[in-house]
C-alpha cells in the first residue's frame, strides 16, 4: 500500500473516522437533571447505533483509504472498494441523523409520562453525526474538488546538486542521476533509461530517427501530485501503468500538452494529464 497515493480528501476521511471512534465512547443519551452517579450507555452499548453508525462509518473509512492506496483495488460485484466506502459513509451519516432526531425510537410514542422526561441525543451521538457527515462529504467531493485531490504526503524534493567530480546516486527515482551515455551521444527515444543502445549488425541500415515534438525538448524528472494513468503510445484507451505520487519518473518526449513518460521497469506511455506535476 502506497501512502503517497492518499489525497487530502482521504486525510479528511481519516480524521472523521478518528472523531467517530472517539465519539463512540461518549454518551448515547442525555437527560436533564440527572445525577452524576448515573452512568449512561455509550454508542458501543446500543446495537442499532453500533452497527449502523459506528461500524458502518469505520468500515467506510477503511474501504476508501485502502482503495486509494492500492495500485489496482479489487472489485466486488463489479464495483471498486472506493464505491462501497462512499456508500457506507452516506449510510452512516443518514443513520446518525435519524438517531439524533429520534434517539429513543418508538419509546416516545407510548403516550405515558411527560415529554420532558424523554432522553435527548447525547454528546457521543451528536459528535458521531458530525463525523459521519464530514466523512460522507469528503468521500463524495474528493473526485470533484481539485484541492482535495492534492497529495496528502508531498513528493520529496529533488536531490541536491552533486559536488564537482562526485558520482550521482544510481537507481531509478533520483532526479540527480544522469543517463550513462558515451561522451557526445544523445539518448534515443524508446531506450530504457541508463541502458546503452545495442550495436547495429554490420551491413544493416541505421534506423531512421523518430520525430521529436520540439527541438528544444530535453528529458527531465517529474512527480505527479495524485495517481495518474499512463496510456499506450498507440492511442489505446487501456492504461498500461499507474504513476504514483512520491516517485520520480522520466519524461522522454513531449506531444502537445501530453508527455511520454518512462516507468521504473522501462515501459513507456503517454501521460495525458500533466496538470500540477512537479519537475525535478
Amino acid at each position: 500500500m502506497n501512502i503517497r497515493s492518499l489525497t487530502r480528501g482521504d486525510g479528511v476521511v481519516i480524521g472523521a473516522a478518528v472523531l467517530l471512534f472517539i465519539a463512540s465512547f461518549l454518551d448515547n443519551y442525555s437527560y436533564d437533571d440527572l445525577p452524576d452517579s448515573v452512568d449512561l450507555p455509550n454508542l458501543w452499548e446500543s446495537g442499532p447505533v453500533l452497527l449502523s453508525i459506528v461500524l458502518a462509518g469505520l468500515i467506510a473509512a477503511a474501504l476508501i483509504v485502502v482503495a486509494r492506496g492500492l495500485p489496482q483495488p479489487p472489485k466486488v460485484a463489479g464495483l471498486e472498494l472506493g464505491a462501497f466506502g462512499v456508500t457506507f459513509a452516506v449510510f452512516a451519516a443518514w443513520s446518525a441523523l435519524g438517531n439524533v432526531i429520534d434517539p429513543v425510537g418508538g419509546l416516545d410514542n407510548l403516550g405515558s409520562g411527560s415529554d420532558s422526561n424523554a432522553p435527548s441525543a447525547g454528546m457521543g451521538l451528536i459528535l458521531a453525526l458530525v463525523a459521519t457527515l464530514v466523512m460522507a462529504a469528503a468521500a463524495i467531493a474528493t473526485p470533484l474538488v481539485p484541492a482535495l485531490q492534492a497529495g496528502l504526503v508531498p513528493a520529496p524534493k529533488p536531490a541536491a546538486p552533486q559536488p564537482y567530480g562526485a558520482q550521482p546516486p544510481g537507481g531509478y527515482g533520483y532526479p540527480g542521476a544522469q543517463p550513462q551515455q558515451p561522451y557526445g551521444a544523445q539518448p534515443q527515444p524508446g531506450q530504457p533509461f541508463g541502458q546503452q543502445p545495442a550495436p547495429a549488425p554490420q551491413g544493416a541500415a541505421a534506423p531512421a530517427p523518430q520525430p521529436a515534438a520540439g527541438a528544444d525538448f530535453s528529458p527531465f524528472w517529474f512527480a505527479v501530485p495524485v495517481a495518474r494513468q499512463l496510456f499506450a503510445e498507440d492511442g489505446s484507451p487501456t492504461p498500461i501503468a499507474e504513476l504514483a505520487p512520491g516517485t520520480w519518473y522520466l519524461a522522454v518526449e513531449q506531444r502537445g500538452a501530453a508527455l511520454v513518460a518512462q516507468t521504473q521497469d522501462g515501459r513507456r506511455g503517454v501521460l495525458q494529464d500533466t496538470s500540477g506535476i512537479q519537475r525535478g
